[in-house]
């Protein structure tokens, strides 16, 4: 069963997605892990939904998932660091498969589907998810949001995620583990919601997401409109 995963959310007023998510890593096979929530300082049901099912549920209200994220790692206590969004949802056998995908790399991103979205929209994801597996075979470090693996041991030597950046934190890492280590996307499928899509629209999203990346990019910042959903 080894070796232990800890898993580490950052949640702000997530109680319609949270329970899903924690409930779908709770029937996973593979239990040697942990769960971690760190909170923002949600004013809804977020905290009290969390302490039914996570291990540990910690409070930090400074902005920004970086932060987050950070605070999580420190209390982890696994060997390898999952992390991931509230509104993500593990099919069955994903810890088991991640566990065995990740041997050999430092980082990884998996692939991601849609649960609540039009075909048209997932066929989409999945062309995207093909250019960051592309990316990675260049050497180039590109994320695509949702869930990142890392091994501790390299995460905490590259210092985490980088708190000044309130946007493409997780790309910034993803590029400083990849000097160090393997960065690559590992063939397990997890499923996320398309509440963001929802809310700017399709191809809105996807130039926020360019203009964000294309920022961080050419001024290694985060893009100055910061935006969230």
């Amino acid at each position: 069963m080894k070796p232990f995963i800890s898993i580490i959310i950052p949640t702000l007023n997530e109680e319609g997605y949270i329970e899903n998510c924690l409930k779908s890593i709770k029937r996973q096979s593979y239990k040697n892990y942990e769960i971690i929530v760190v909170d923002g300082g949600s004013k809804d049901n977020t905290v009290k939904i969390a302490k039914k099912y996570a291990d540990k549920v910690l409070t930090d209200k400074r902005k920004g998932p970086a932060i987050a994220r950070n605070v999580g790692a420190k209390h982890a206590k696994g060997e390898i660091l999952i992390f991931s969004d509230a509104d993500v949802i593990f099919p069955k056998g994903s810890l088991r498969k991640i566990k065995k995908e990740f041997k050999g790399l430092g980082g990884a991103v998996c692939k991601l589907d849609f649960y609540d979205a039009r075909k048209r929209y997932c066929i989409l994801l999945n062309i995207f998810s093909f250019f960051v597996k592309i990316s990675h075979k260049l050497g180039i470090g590109m994320t695509n949001g949702s869930l990142f693996v890392y091994r501790k041991n390299l995460f905490e030597k590259m210092g985490g995620f980088n708190e000044k950046l309130l946007t493409c934190e997780d790309q910034d890492l993803a590029i400083r583990i990849g000097k160090i280590s393997r960065f690559g996307m590992i063939d397990v499928k997890v499923l996320t919601s398309s509440r963001r899509i929802k809310n700017f629209g399709f191809w809105k999203f996807f130039l926020i997401y360019l203009k964000m990346s294309f920022f961080f990019i050419l001024k290694h910042k985060s893009y100055p409109k910061y935006w969230s959903g």
